[in-house]
């Protein structure tokens, strides 16, 4: 795999720019959100509490990221990217103060989670629609989206196990600072690009444009198919992740060190999987990749559900992190390949909603099921269920395929 292929979009200014400030605040993020689910199961115990948090980071992806996409085909989405990465540190610096001080309680977490959930719901699908804005060749669209997923899995890897050796030595208050200052990296970065001015939509009528974009979105076979397998995707992928902290504590008897090299594992198997996807230079074949993933993210939860070794462990979830993250690359890549620009920013959105939006509810169900019938059973159920999906999908492949490669072929791309 020749180097200039895996990074061929960084030959873009704007997009190396992002590209650096999110290695830096990526980082910070996973610092957090590792230390934030350790905090709350340390002062609670509750598995229901961690759902509860991630429900409420995550569910307002489901209601209004619709309606962040028809802001976004209307204004600059570099200017709100910049307004919402301030938001954010923002709120970074609120939950350092009232850790710091001793004066964290569980309303306080809650309601901060809540309004990181808001400010995600707009953040994430302006980053999703800006990608191609900051590319200066569309034949690198998939390479940059891959690189993304490069850099998100990186960090996975990286922050949460720095996060657990802090949490360790320092408590989780100097977590939540460092992720506020690295938020400074993406800002920074986004002030430094040159953004060519794009003509925007001039309707008035919100609900008009939001009807538009679900219309083009869901008349479409390739983007309906893609939304509700992603959706189940990651509905799945939030079920067990959400119960880290009780695998780490309690199935392997370990501390915050324990979650995050558990954690880190995830990630180090979704950074090969978005290496390998990186080097690709072809579109076409991906729609076969979402459907194998299914299944060998199956087989690494059933194998993780049943262990009680460390290094079995580690490997299930390996598997299960590169699995999941072939998914969702792929069929971001797919959908960003096929869909008209001037429905980018609301079918992208709507994408998020079904990505994002099932987040909430796996890891609301995560947590309740693991109350009711144990976290090891839980993991086990999801394991089974990916089976399920990747036999389902592969029996809707080739009607998938044969619209897939009709759009490619007229858009001139293999």
């Amino acid at each position: 795999m020749k180097k200039q292929n895996l990074f061929r979009s960084l030959r873009s200014k704007n997009y190396k720019l992002y590209f650096t400030g999110q290695a830096i605040s990526l980082i910070g993020t996973w610092i957090q959100s590792t230390a934030m689910s350790w905090l709350i199961y340390r002062i609670t115990n509750s598995s229901v509490l961690l759902g509860t948090t991630a429900f409420l980071s995550q569910i307002p992806n489901l209601f209004l990221s619709p309606f962040v996409g028809v802001f976004l085909d209307r204004f600059s989405k570099h200017k709100i990217l910049i307004l919402t990465q301030t938001l954010l540190m923002l709120q970074a610096l609120v939950l350092t103060i009232l850790t710091l001080s001793n004066n964290i309680q569980i309303w306080h977490i809650l309601l901060l989670s809540l309004i990181l959930g808001i400010l995600n719901a707009v953040d994430a699908p302006a980053r999703q629609s800006f990608v191609i804005e900051m590319i200066e060749d569309p034949r690198d669209l998939n390479n940059a989206i891959a690189l993304n997923s490069f850099l998100f899995n990186g960090a996975r890897l990286i922050g949460p196990t720095i996060s657990g050796f802090l949490i360790a030595l320092l408590g989780e208050g100097l977590c939540f600072l460092i992720n506020a200052i690295s938020y400074l990296a993406v800002i920074i970065a986004l002030l430094f690009m040159n953004i060519e001015a794009k003509i925007l939509t001039k309707s008035k009528n919100i609900f008009k444009d939001l009807k538009e974009g679900f219309y083009y979105a869901f008349s479409s076979i390739v983007v309906r198919y893609i939304f509700i397998f992603i959706a189940l995707s990651s509905l799945l992928a939030s079920l067990y992740s959400v119960l880290m902290p009780v695998f780490a504590k309690d199935i392997l008897k370990g501390g915050p060190e324990i979650l995050g090299i558990l954690t880190g594992s995830i990630g180090a198997g979704a950074l090969i999987g978005a290496i390998y996807l990186a080097g690709r230079t072809k579109i076409q074949g991906i729609e076969n990749t979402i459907a194998y993933s299914f299944g060998t993210a199956g087989i690494g939860l059933i194998i993780f559900s049943l262990s009680r070794s460390l290094y079995l462990s580690l490997f299930a979830l390996f598997i299960t992190g590169l699995s999941f993250m072939l998914n969702a690359v792929c069929s971001n890549t797919l959908i960003q390949s096929v869909i008209d620009n001037q429905f980018r920013g609301r079918v992208m959105s709507i994408y998020v909603m079904f990505f994002m939006g099932a987040m909430p509810i796996g890891s609301y169900l995560g947590g309740y099921l693991a109350k009711q019938i144990g976290a090891v059973n839980t993991v086990l159920l999801g394991g089974i269920v990916c089976l399920i999906c990747s036999i389902s999908y592969k029996l809707r492949l080739p009607i998938l395929k044969e619209y897939v490669y009709q759009i490619l072929n007229k858009k001139g791309i293999n």
